[in-house]
């Protein structure tokens, strides 16, 4: 079913139960209250009667009285009324002229007032039967008191009629308007459709007219205008992202050429072929450690790096990597201090926490200033680590882009210091895997604070 089918659809589903018990309800009124009238007839009638009843011992007295000649009790056709009195054998005394020969079935035990539905030569009548008690109360016979509900029956059935026949037109007409009124509804919808069919990733950049009011779908509008913009932005990233990997290929690539070239330009000494090839050998390391870094960020972005939640102790992972920090360290005389207790647990992954942490402390000590310090700190109340430097630091204006892949400031750019800007873009996207709050303060010449804010 169409969109505007199902919304009509249920729309007449809604309306057709409701009207069902409107319906039903309103058989039930009219239904109770036709009978009630009758009931109210009948007793009535009883109490003309009992008022012209005598009694002697167990024997009932009929007196004579005008009620009992009236018309409506001679005659069958029209508004009869018909009257029947037993004693307590069960023995009829008396029956109006209109019942002829006919005489009601009663219940000789019934010892209260009782109405109940009968027929009588094919009409349909209403009965009221009722006990008759002598002056000590003891139950001497019954009187039984009917009326034709012709009438009732008439209307009743006239009702049903009107209501099974008016049920399903009402509902054809209910639908139909629902169908026109949702098509009418839903136009906004289909220009939607229409608009956003013709983006591509040629027009990315376009936007949807926002509606004037701000319903749904004003609210489904934006929505997508926002996921147009997200996506727009992931493929300018995916652009850059594939531009600035293959600027990071070329140029050792480069560098391996240019050495080969030269080489084999003419015939030289060992120990420049030794120097060259030292030279191409950083290279290709070079590009194997760019590699290994874009798979990282492949597996990570593609869902393949799975986390795995365990209790870490910090300072296992720190000792392990202490002897490697220490050496690069060395290099620029950076004294390295650890202010992380022994028992420090964190709940991750542990090989994922590793990558972090050797990417932020070898990051520390690259921009870290000569004879500085670099601190790796533990807050146990927390649940933070901090790893400080004393370096360069980063401006402001850049703070916000350094975890880019690819990125690299002005500053670090400029000088000697090697990398390819995928070490903290890798650190980013294990500590959301992980949910570890990443935050960066810095400033020029102030160095830089990475702190890893872990769950409790």
């Amino acid at each position: 079913m169409k969109f505007k089918n199902r919304i009509a659809f249920f729309n007449t589903l809604s309306v057709a139960i409701i009207t069902a018990l409107v319906f039903i309800v309103i058989y039930l009124v009219v239904n109770k209250t036709a009978f009630t009238h009758l009931d109210d007839d009948i007793t009535l009638e009883k109490n003309e009667v009992f008022m012209n009843l005598d009694f002697h011992g167990n024997s009932i007295l009929l007196n004579k009285m005008p009620e009992w000649d009236e018309t409506e009790h001679n005659k069958v056709e029209v508004n009869p009324t018909f009257l029947q009195i037993v004693d307590e054998n069960g023995k009829v005394i008396f029956h109006s002229a209109n019942l002829l020969n006919d005489q009601f079935l009663f219940n000789p035990n019934i010892e209260q007032e009782t109405f109940y539905n009968h027929e009588i030569n094919g009409q349909k009548i209403r009965l009221g039967q009722f006990p008759i008690k002598n002056k000590v109360g003891k139950i001497i016979g019954q009187l039984t008191i009917a009326v034709s509900q012709k009438e009732s029956y008439v209307i009743l059935n006239n009702l049903i009629l009107v209501l099974l026949i008016s049920f399903p037109l009402m509902l054809f007409v209910q639908y139909m308007a629902s169908s026109l009124a949702a098509s009418k509804a839903i136009i906004p919808v289909y220009d939607l459709i229409k608009t956003t069919s013709g983006i591509s990733e040629s027009n990315i950049g376009t936007r949807l007219a926002l509606p004037n009011r701000k319903d749904e779908l004003y609210k489904l509008t934006n929505t997508i205008n926002e996921l147009l913009a997200r996506i727009e932005k992931s493929m300018l990233q995916q652009k850059q992202f594939t531009s600035d990997a293959s600027h990071e290929i070329r140029t050792p690539l480069s560098a391996i050429r240019g050495t080969l070239e030269v080489l084999i330009r003419k015939h030289r000494e060992p120990i420049i072929y030794e120097e060259k090839i030292s030279d191409v050998i950083t290279q290709v390391d070079r590009l194997d450690i760019l590699l290994d870094q874009l798979l990282q960020i492949a597996r990570i972005e593609g869902g393949v790096a799975f986390e795995k939640k365990e209790t870490i102790q910090l300072w296992q992972i720190i000792d392990s990597f202490n002897t490697k920090w220490s050496q690069i360290a060395e290099l620029k005389r950076i004294k390295l201090h650890f202010q992380v207790v022994k028992d420090a647990e964190v709940i991750g992954d542990k090989f994922f926490l590793e990558l972090m942490l050797d990417n932020l402390v070898i990051n520390a000590i690259k921009y870290g200033k000569n004879n500085g310090t670099v601190f790796i700190s533990w807050d146990a109340i927390l649940k933070k680590l901090s790893i400080k430097d004393d370096g360069i630091g980063i401006s402001e204006e850049h703070l916000s882009h350094i975890f880019d892949s690819f990125y690299r400031t002005d500053e670090s750019r400029s000088s000697t210091i090697k990398g390819n800007g995928l070490g903290l873009s890798i650190v980013k996207k294990l500590a959301d895997l992980q949910c570890v709050k990443l935050d960066v303060k810095s400033g020029i010449g102030k160095g830089s604070t990475f702190t890893l804010q872990f769950t409790t």
